[in-house]
Order: C-alpha cells, then sequence, then structure tokens
C-alpha cells in the first residue's frame, strides 16, 4: 500500500501538517507504514472561529427538515463508496464484517437521525419542550420551554476502534442540532476517518465551516473553548479527567460529553442451566463480543457471570468455541476475527492480563504471550481468565484488557449477581440472559441505576435482538460513574446535548411568532373560499385556520351510537348513576362520537391533496358535551414537512368547542399531504 500523508480540513480546504509534525502510522497486518500525520502549522484559534462565524450561522439559517436531509444525503454518499472505505479498513485489523458494523453502520445512524428529525422535529429552527405553562387567569401571559442551537462549534474526540461510525454517530445529532463540528479522531486509525470526510465534503452537501478535521494532535485548542461550545469524548478515563479538568473548559463550563473505560458485564441467569436456550445464547454472546473488532469495543463483556454451579460449564463451553475460531488475515473471508490496532495495542492487552493474573484470576483458555501472524503484525488469541473469587480478585473490576478478553466468574445468588454487576462502578451495556420475568425484575431493579443500556435476552427475542455490544441510535449510549456519566445518539435526545433549553415568559402569540409553529392562545388566520383540504401542503401556512358550522348533539344521538358501538358505558345510558358522578352530574356524549362529529364537520370528502389522515395524537378530553349542547371546530395547521418528494405530512391542531365558546376537546391530527 502506498503511503500517503494525511491532510487536516481546515477553513473549507485541505492543509498539510508541517514535516516537524508528522508522525507514521502502522497497518495493524504487518507493521508497514499505511500513512503519516500530523497537524502542525495549523491556527486552532482560528478554526473555532471558522466553526462559530461561518459553520454556526450557515447551519441555524436551516431548519430541522433541511438538516435532516443533509445527514440522509451524506449517509447516501458514504454508501456509494463504502468499498473505498472497507479496502481501508483491512489495514485496522479488522474484517469485513468489523467494517461493516463501523462504516455501513456510521451511515446507518445518520439515516436514523435523519429520519427521526423529520418525524419528531418541527420544520422550524426552534423545538419546544413540553406543553405552555400558564401563568396568568386569562391566558395572555405564558410560559414556554424552548430549545435553540449553541452558538458554538462541538469538538468531536473519538477512539481508534471506529474510525467512521465513532465520528458519525456524533456527527449526526451536532449537525441536526444545527452546531459545526471539529472532528479529531485518534492517529492509529485517523486515514480511515479523513477518506470518509474525503467523501462527505466531496459530495458539497454541508454548508462551508459545517465540517472541519485535525488528524495529529490538538494544540491550544482547549485554550479557545467558550460556554457556548461542546466537547464530545470517546476514550480512555484517565485522557478524560484530563480534558475535562482544563482551566478554561472548568472556567468557562465547556459542556462535556464523555464515554468511557466500561468493564461491561453479562449474566446468566439463575434459571438458565447448561441444555436451556439461554444458555447457549449466553455463551454465544459472550464469545461474539470477545471477538468482534478483536474485543476492541467499548461496549465488550469484560465480565461473564454464571451460577456458582454452572461456572464449569460456561468456561468449558466458550473455550470449546474459542479453540476452533480462526484467526488471521482479515481479508481472508475464512478469518472470524484479524488483529488488534497495533502492537503497542497488544502490549497493553497483555500487560493488563498480567494484572488480572497478579490478583489471582488464572488463564483457562488462549495464550497471551504466544506470538501469531506475520512479523510486525498485532495478532493476538482471545483469552479467557477465570476468578473463582470475585470479591476478593479486586482487578477483575477496576482494569480493562481493551482486546479479545472477558473473565468468568461465580454469583451466589441473584442479590450477589447485582452486587458483582454493580462493582463495575458503571458501564455502558449489561445483559441478562434469562427466561424468568421475576429474575428481570429484580435484576434491573437492583442493577440498573449503575447501567446505561440493559438486554434481557432469552429463547423468545434472540432472532430480533441487536445484541449485548450493538449501540442504536435510537437509545442512548452512555452510562454512569467509571463510563463517564454521560449520553449519546438516543434520539432526539442526543441532539438536545447540543442546545440551549431557555424558559420564554410572555404571550402565545410571541411564542408563535419566536418557534415559527402554532401555539393554542396563539394567533389564527381564517381560512376563506377553498378548503384547506383542497390546497396542496406548499399553499397551507402555519396558523391557517377552519371555523366549521355548529351541530347539536341529540339525546338520540348519544343513544344511538352507544348501541351502534357497543359503548353503553353509564355516563352515556344511566341518567341516575351520571347524576351521581362527581364529574359528569346528567349524561354526556361519548368522547369518540365526539371525534366522530367533529372529523365530519371539518372532513372534505374529495380526493386530494389530503391522501390519509394517519392518526391522532395529544387527545385531551375538557369540558362534558351534554344532550341539546352545539359542537364546532376549529382546524389549524400546526406544522408541516415533507416526507419525500411525493408526499408530506401536515400536523392540525383540532380544538373542538361547545356553545359556551368553551374548550371540549382538543388533540393534533396528522394527514399525508401532496407537496
Amino acid at each position: 500500500m502506498k503511503t500517503t500523508q494525511l491532510l487536516n480540513f481546515a477553513f473549507d480546504r485541505w492543509i498539510a501538517g508541517d514535516s516537524a509534525s508528522l508522525v507514521p502510522l502502522a497497518s495493524a497486518l504487518d507493521g508497514a507504514t499505511v500513512a503519516t500525520t500530523g497537524s502542525g502549522g495549523l491556527d486552532f484559534a482560528a478554526m473555532l472561529r471558522h466553526a462559530r462565524e461561518v459553520g454556526g450561522p450557515a447551519l441555524r439559517r436551516l431548519s430541522f427538515h433541511e438538516r435532516a436531509r443533509m445527514l440522509k444525503a451524506l449517509g447516501l454518499a458514504i454508501m456509494a463508496r463504502k468499498d473505498e472505505l472497507y479496502e481501508l479498513n483491512y489495514q485496522t485489523g479488522a474484517t469485513r464484517k468489523d467494517g461493516w458494523i463501523d462504516i455501513e453502520g456510521g451511515a446507518g445512524t445518520l439515516f436514523s437521525f435523519s429520519s427521526k428529525g423529520r418525524r419528531e422535529l418541527p420544520d422550524a429552527r426552534v423545538l419546544l419542550d413540553g406543553p405552555l405553562e400558564p401563568l396568568g387567569k386569562t391566558g395572555t401571559f405564558v410560559g414556554q420551554h424552548i430549545y435553540t442551537s449553541l452558538q458554538g462549534a462541538a469538538v468531536h474526540i473519538n477512539a481508534f476502534n471506529f474510525p467512521v461510525w465513532g465520528m458519525l454517530e456524533k456527527l449526526a445529532p451536532t449537525i441536526l442540532a444545527g452546531v459545526p463540528a471539529i472532528v479529531k479522531p485518534a492517529s492509529a486509525t485517523a486515514y480511515l476517518t479523513e477518506a470518509a470526510v474525503r467523501i462527505m465534503d466531496e459530495a458539497e452537501i454541508l454548508p462551508p465551516g459545517a465540517l472541519q478535521l485535525i488528524v495529529g494532535g490538538v494544540g491550544d485548542l482547549f485554550d479557545h473553548l467558550t460556554g457556548q461550545d461542546v466537547v464530545s469524548f470517546t476514550g480512555s478515563a484517565h485522557t478524560a479527567a484530563k480534558l475535562r479538568s482544563h482551566p478554561v473548559v472548568m472556567r468557562e463550563s465547556v459542556k462535556f460529553v464523555a464515554e468511557q473505560d466500561s468493564l461491561n458485564a453479562s449474566l446468566l441467569g439463575p434459571d438458565a442451566a447448561p441444555g436451556t436456550p439461554e444458555f447457549d445464547l449466553f455463551v454465544r454472546e459472550v464469545v461474539i463480543e470477545m471477538t468482534v473488532k478483536a474485543g476492541q469495543k467499548c461496549t465488550a463483556i469484560r465480565r461473564a457471570m454464571a451460577p456458582v454451579e454452572h461456572l464449569d460449564a460456561v468456561e468449558a463451553a466458550i473455550r470449546d468455541k474459542l479453540a476452533s475460531l480462526k484467526i488471521g488475515d482479515p481479508r481472508d473471508e475464512a478469518s472470524r476475527m484479524g488483529a488488534l490496532v497495533s502492537t503497542a495495542q497488544r502490549d497493553d492487552v497483555r500487560a493488563k492480563i498480567g494484572e488480572m493474573q497478579a490478583a489471582g484470576a488464572r488463564v483457562v483458555a488462549g495464550d497471551p504471550d504466544a506470538e501469531i501472524g506475520p512479523d510486525g503484525g498485532a495478532f493476538f488469541a482471545p483469552v479467557l481468565l477465570r476468578a473463582d473469587d470475585p470479591w476478593g480478585c479486586e482487578a477483575i473490576h477496576d482494569v480493562e484488557a481493551f482486546g479479545p478478553v472477558s473473565t468468568v466468574m461465580p454469583y451466589r445468588d441473584l442479590d450477589d449477581a447485582i452486587a458483582l454487576a454493580n462493582r463495575g462502578k458503571g458501564s455502558l451495556a449489561l445483559s441478562l440472559f434469562t427466561h424468568s420475568p421475576e429474575a428481570a425484575r429484580d435484576f434491573v431493579l437492583g442493577a440498573a441505576a449503575f447501567h446505561g443500556r440493559m438486554l434481557v435476552i432469552d429463547r423468545d427475542n434472540h432472532q430480533e435482538s441487536t445484541g449485548h455490544g450493538s449501540p442504536l441510535p435510537v437509545l442512548v449510549h452512555g452510562g454512569p460513574g467509571r463510563a463517564g456519566g454521560s449520553e449519546e445518539m438516543g434520539g432526539v435526545r442526543g441532539v438536545k446535548h447540543y442546545m440551549q433549553r431557555t424558559a420564554i415568559q410572555t404571550s402565545p402569540a410571541m411564542i408563535a411568532a419566536i418557534s415559527g409553529q402554532y401555539i393554542p392562545g396563539g394567533p389564527k388566520h381564517v381560512i376563506e373560499g377553498s378548503h384547506p383540504f383542497r390546497k396542496h401542503m406548499r399553499d397551507l401556512h402555519v396558523g391557517d385556520t377552519l371555523r366549521t358550522a355548529s351541530r347539536t348533539v341529540t339525546l338520540e344521538d348519544i343513544e344511538h351510537f352507544a348501541h351502534f358501538t357497543g359503548d353503553t358505558f353509564y355516563a352515556h345510558m344511566d341518567e341516575e348513576a351520571a347524576k351521581a358522578s362527581p364529574i359528569f352530574g346528567g349524561r354526556v356524549a361519548h368522547g369518540y362520537l365526539i371525534l366522530s362529529f367533529a372529523a365530519g364537520l371539518f372532513v372534505d370528502p374529495a380526493p386530494g391533496p389530503v391522501l390519509a389522515n394517519t392518526g391522532l395524537e395529544n387527545l385531551r378530553f375538557l369540558t362534558p358535551l351534554y344532550p341539546g349542547d352545539s359542537m364546532r371546530v376549529e382546524l389549524t395547521v400546526r406544522s408541516k414537512s415533507l416526507k419525500s418528494e411525493e408526499t408530506g405530512v401536515v400536523r392540525w391542531a383540532v380544538e373542538i368547542f361547545n356553545q359556551k365558546n368553551e374548550l371540549v376537546a382538543t388533540y393534533d391530527l396528522l394527514t399525508e399531504n401532496l407537496p
């Protein structure tokens, strides 16, 4: 492979680090130099200014949906050139399957956040947080929490093990939030990250200043951070502590998101004896987590716990599976595990195994001192340790060998298992293999506070399970204590890490103007002439309102509806019981009758541009409707968004009033429309 010099991407151009800063990067396969990397000569303060003054304003001018569409386009660009990335991926020691998790998993994260952004966020630049809070008696003065984009930059510091996914899982929520990013990958695999950034740059999707890349040290970058910036870090606890305690980070209260060392556990349930499906699934999962990415995963199973009476069987089953594992060149389809990322990483893993052995653990499978693979390569056979006294062997709960290494240990009962799992002092992921709902309940209640994500796997769900070690974009990735005390991803939750929540106190009209969304009590624009269902989405505007005629609800309507539907609840059919009710004081109309009559008042029956009613949300019944009362509807465009080039979604605020102009019911109606 030809040696190339990696370039930094700063100020929207590719810049070489000065020659004095260059460092060679070795292939995990044979130790040959893959590339040189360095960032000497970069003006880091200027990079931050460029992000804040060019990238930030450009992103903030876009709505959530526009940013979401950019994420989808970035994912498509990565997928279109994925083979280039797969070829570089082998030099990291990873197999094609490992690369799939990194490369296509990274693109999939972009797709997921794009979808969540278009489905769950408004086509606006402000995110409302919760309902209006009434602050006065007449409704003219209210409170509303909102999220707005931070006006700084996000500094992403990533680990070596996932050079593509690790970048994209941070970049997706950051861009969706409207914040520019400066990415700093770990040097060992920076050539793969640089290639992915080149693909995104050449796709010309992001606005200028939205993305920059440092392929070397960060110099004095941290000296120029402000309270509007965010640092998102993945790596060791030691480095996280060093960066978190930087004087500027502390002085400016810079947001710091950390995902760090984690001694994740997996537990064989007390009911999962040898011969049960759960026993076999547990053994399989431990082996997978030891060998995928050569065990170089922040979520890998480091501590495998089993009932004391089953420990011998667990050890034997894992040992047998590891014995048949082929380790070798990751380009060979027969290889099930490739190499560690470097010989330095291999030496570190050996040293950590030594610490655990010194504390009382013993090797029961694999030879940590064996030399395998070609000279210069970082190949290393999986090593299984056993600690018969897990409370007397402290190192197994404190030392992480970041490679294909796991330790099996016994527990006495479920309380002991919970205590052992929590002894890790905080982890990213924990899995429990049991078919007992009672065991699952007790274990989760006892251990959830110490773990960021928990999987309960059994014979019924394992085929659809994504596995112990797979962070998902829709679920939070992070954990308490040792794991860093932070969260990433988790759908819209991850977006909010790059936004500021502010309480606004003003009138509903002002909230509507600030947010670009209709707010109850905000201004309405009554539609004259054509029915709103006869308009394409592009011709509808937030606040457009249809006011319907009134309809009187009779006792006959209520009784007919009750017999027709079978809903003969006392409040609708038993006058004496309804009068005795502290809620109704007499017979009332069914809630679903009210909804049905409301639809009859506002629906226009002809086909298109409204194509379908796709659901209703946030339904509330506020005032009973009595026989003889009348009802009318105000149907208001709350928000709208494009679903695709062919269709979009309009969210309508539906307000149902009685003859006294009291609110009877409110809900959001979703319709699929022609754009």
